[in-house]
């Protein structure tokens, strides 16, 4: 029989929708049962696309003695952390209050009824094993330890809610006095941890650090530090030869078990690829080197053909494409199945000419790399020195190599694909929107700037009702509150799509998101913005994230968007509750300063405003323009607004020439240059302040 599971949107919680485990979802009904039958609350949190998740499920989920002793002693909730990330935060923190130790996924924890977590772990084996306590041992102890020690189990909750109050900043007598000293201090830091010879920060697993590298990027464009690019520079050419990049069909796994990219966990998850498709852009935008702009065009294809919904072509109204969530790392129960090759299969599909070129530059004539008897697809010597060896020019060895990667694609295709989780995040998608719409601009792609296109339609139609956001879709149904992620991250996508594809539609849902974020998140006495909005459900603890994490914290997110918009509309409300924001967490960014490198990019903003480029004119007149902008440092924004549009807000009603050429504004901060007719002139400005580089 199906438990309380089996209405869920999550396909996670579906997952397990045929447990004999007696499954709730977070909600009322499993909290009361617990108040009502003072029973502890057995909380676990994952997501579809775990591994470990999968293995504990088949371990102990499944099992009959197991789900015995759960249901007996325990009112038992299932969390999916990419739907609750609130509930995610505040637990995985309260594990580390509890143990010292990091969490992570599945995550298991112990709660009194009224949600305080008492004991708790992550990954735990049905029987003892690798120093881990068995659950099927585990759970009458704990059960015990509940009804036996409350006293304790009181004093301890108490302390553990005054840790959590302690973990928000509080606002400084006076208001603090920015200066780039953490912005050098963050780029001293990120050196030390470089890993200089494989790329990335710290060893193994080693993870994307996306807002590090980004970070790194910024300083680049912002002073020129050549250190900064080559150390976002080096690490992605890294992560693109490993085999955390799926090398034939495109796309980054979620981490690296080792400290060469070499084996991932197999995961691919939507947030790490949006970010991603926009550095490699970038990076392309600084060196020029081809590598990069291969990656962007092998990510932004998988993206369009694995994680974009086809949208109901049925429907009198266009709702458009909204982007999934993620791929699984298991197939066929076996992690990494779909990924890794046999050699001697490899030989058979592929030509005797064919091969001698895969077989050097992928790594198969070395012993197996994944659970020593497969091969994961690695580049581990250069195209270049494999043509010199096998004695062909490079041009040959480059066409076969095409040829091979398409024929092994092709049969990869055939095998059973990993599950994908067909949910529709709104955060998550605002990370992707950014992305393809970033990358777009840059290599001239229209489609990929639709496919961004499409997804902001989709989360205004679908995720957007009464003027608030919906945190999640599903098969028809959009629910759940929206947290200040959701908000900060898709109106950072809007404000890069309407740079490449002016809508106005899309500058009045910008208005309307950045509005909910000073309502419903800003806290107005401290500053800064909580997860949660003023009217989420209450829980143990209301978080105001401001370190960078997988995804960058929402208040860095938040505060850059609203100052882009702030300038960009001219409404300083934006920019004063940035700089409310900024002013709170300084005193922690100037401590441990490359921690925050998505709140320290909006400092980079604060201390000097962004360049805004305004071009007006016939839209026909504009594309060479606009063309020719396309190589615009990421610090400044673009708009090409056609003399054809109306009702533009005032600050982008620039006059359009008389004679119907283009004409162009730019302006930073309150300052605007006289208006420039000539695009050599143009560039001519923006050069001389940095606003745009040739690569090197």
């Amino acid at each position: 029989m199906p438990n309380h599971l089996a209405n869920e949107t999550s396909p996670y919680l579906l997952q397990h929708a045929e447990n004999p485990v007696d499954w709730y979802p977070w909600g009322e009904e499993a909290l009361t049962l617990a108040r009502t039958q003072n029973k502890p609350i057995l909380l676990s949190v994952g997501y579809s696309a775990c591994h470990w998740c999968h293995v504990m499920a088949h371990e102990s989920f499944e099992d009959a003695e197991v789900t015995a002793a759960m249901n007996q002693h325990f009112v038992n909730v299932k969390v999916d952390r990419e739907e609750r990330p609130d509930l995610d935060q505040i637990y995985q923190a309260a594990l580390y209050m509890l143990t010292q130790r990091n969490g992570g996924w599945p995550l298991t924890l112990f709660l009194t009824p009224d949600q305080k977590p008492f004991f708790g772990g992550t990954y735990f084996p049905k029987i003892p094993r690798h120093g881990l306590p068995g659950f099927l041992d585990l759970l009458p102890r704990v059960a015990k330890a509940y009804y036996a020690r409350g006293d304790e189990i009181e004093r301890q909750s108490v302390s553990l809610l005054r840790s959590f109050a302690n973990t928000l900043p509080s606002a400084s007598p006076g208001m603090s006095v920015f200066s780039e000293q953490p912005l050098d201090q963050a780029l001293a830091q990120l050196k030390d941890r470089f890993d200089s010879v494989n790329g990335g920060f710290g060893d193994a697993p080693k993870f994307l650090h996306p807002t590090e590298l980004e970070f790194c990027l910024g300083r680049y464009f912002a002073t020129g530090n050549a250190e900064a690019l080559q150390m976002a520079a080096h690490t992605l050419q890294k992560m693109t030869e490993g085999g955390i990049y799926d090398q034939l069909g495109g796309g980054f796994c979620r981490y690296s078990t080792d400290q060469h990219w070499s084996i991932p966990h197999f995961e691919k998850m939507l947030y790490d690829n949006g970010p991603l498709l926009r550095l490699y852009a970038d990076a392309w935008l600084a060196t020029g080197d081809p590598l990069y702009k291969r990656v962007v065009e092998e990510t932004a294809e998988w993206v369009m053909r694995e994680m974009q919904s086809p949208g109901d072509t049925t429907s009198p109204v266009n709702i458009g494409d909204g982007y999934y969530s993620t791929l699984d790392a298991d197939s066929e129960n076996e992690e990494g199945k779909f990924y890794v090759w046999d050699r001697d299969q490899v030989a058979q599909i592929l030509s005797p000419d064919e091969y001698a070129v895969v077989a050097p530059y992928y790594g198969l004539l070395r012993t197996p790399n994944f659970e020593h008897k497969h091969w994961n697809l690695e580049i581990v010597q250069p195209l270049a020195e494999v043509s010199l060896t096998i004695g062909i020019t490079s041009e040959e060895a480059r066409k076969k190599l095409a040829l091979a990667r398409r024929k092994l694609f092709i049969e990869r295709e055939l095998r059973i694909h990993p599950g994908r989780d067909e949910k529709i995040l709104t955060s998550w998608n605002g990370l992707m929107i950014k992305g393809m719409a970033r990358a777009g601009r840059v290599f001239e792609r229209a489609d990929w700037v639709q496919s961004a296109a499409r997804a902001v339609d989709f989360c205004r139609s679908t995720l957007w009702k009464n003027n608030r956001l919906l945190a999640t879709y599903k098969n028809g149904r959009a629910h759940l509150n929206a947290y200040l992620d959701d908000y900060a991250f898709l109106l950072d996508g809007l404000l890069e799509l309407m740079q490449t594809e002016f809508c106005q539609a899309d500058v009045d849902f910008a208005v309307a998101l950045a509005d909910v974020l000073l309502e419903q998140f800003e806290d107005k006495e401290a500053g800064g913005f909580f997860f949660t909005s003023h009217d989420h459900e209450k829980l143990i603890h209301r978080p105001k994230p401001s370190h960078d994490n997988a995804t960058p914290s929402g208040n860095g997110v938040a505060a850059y968007a609203l100052q882009r918009l702030g300038h960009l509309l001219g409404e300083f409300r934006y920019l004063q509750t940035a700089e409310r924001a900024l002013g709170l967490f300084y005193p922690a960014i100037s401590r441990h300063a490359s921690s925050y490198c998505s709140l320290l990019v909006a400092l980079e903003q604060s201390l000097t405003p962004p360049p805004i480029v305004i071009l007006r004119g016939p839209a026909h007149a504009l594309t060479e323009w606009k063309k020719t902008l396309r190589r615009s440092s990421p610090r400044t924004l673009v708009f090409a607004l056609p003399s054809e549009l109306v009702g533009l807000p005032p600050s982008l009603n620039k006059p359009a020439a008389m004679d119907n050429t283009v004409n162009a504004w730019v302006c930073q901060g309150v300052k605007c240059l006289p208006e420039i007719f000539d695009l050599q002139e143009l560039l001519r400005v923006c050069e001389i302040q940095g606003k745009i580089r040739t690569p090197l």
